[in-house]
């Protein structure tokens, strides 16, 4: 979310907090990955964007078998992978985050899995929530051909079973680089959490991927 516009969001957020109770915009309970190979290692990494990071590192702060989560950019050059460069959308780059799993906790499959059930709307082209832009667009940046290939049968599986009223359209990027956000924007949502904009659009999703898969749930988030 652009700090520029973060009084009139906080100000709106607290407000739409105030007059009804506030939820996710799009929660799907999606089924498992169908193709989703085990992956013999202590640790991977996975690069996805679903929106503004604060909620989309938030979230999967929670998910068991994350060890971290930190936000970034992925998508344009070094020599924009700033804030006040990518806020306009002209940067290339997307608010993305990096995680870091145990495969024998929680498999590639599942963090696509809980994506699109409770993060991002795949449906919507370069805007999630209140925030619009290529910036803010949901993509999958497999790192690996194994990657690719379980996020290239998942998006045709959750097409195919319709569980969106519109067509899905987010993109597989390739990846180029993962650039770490400023330190302001790390674990932002824990740190703040009666920010207007945490409050209205992001701690619903928490309380989504509790309700909807508490058996991926940890109640600590990770660092």
């Amino acid at each position: 979310m652009p700090l520029r516009r973060s009084l009139s969001a906080l100000i709106a957020g607290l407000l739409l907090a105030q007059c009804a109770p506030a939820q996710a915009e799009s929660i799907v309970r999606l089924p498992a990955a169908k193709i989703d190979p085990a992956v013999n290692a202590k640790r991977a990494t996975a690069i996805l964007a679903g929106g503004c990071f604060w909620g989309v590192e938030g979230v999967f702060s929670h998910v068991k078998g994350v060890i971290s989560v930190e936000s970034g950019y992925h998508g344009g050059s070094a020599a924009t992978a700033k804030y006040e460069l990518t806020h306009d959308g002209t940067s290339g780059h997307a608010e993305a985050v990096r995680i870091v799993y145990d495969p024998s906790q929680v498999s590639y499959g599942t963090l696509l899995r809980v994506l699109f059930s409770v993060i991002a709307d795949p449906t919507l082209k370069n805007r999630q929530g209140p925030d619009v832009g290529p910036q803010y667009r949901a993509a999958i940046v497999p790192v690996d051909a194994t990657q690719r290939r379980v996020a290239t049968a998942y998006l045709a599986q959750i097409r195919s079973g319709r569980f969106f009223d519109k067509p899905v359209v987010v993109p597989i990027e390739s990846y180029k680089r993962f650039y770490r956000a400023e330190a302001y924007h790390q674990d932002f949502m824990r740190r703040n959490p009666r920010h207007g904009y945490i409050v209205r659009w992001d701690a619903p999703k928490l309380a989504a991927l509790r309700k909807l898969y508490p058996q991926l749930t940890n109640p600590t988030p990770a660092p």
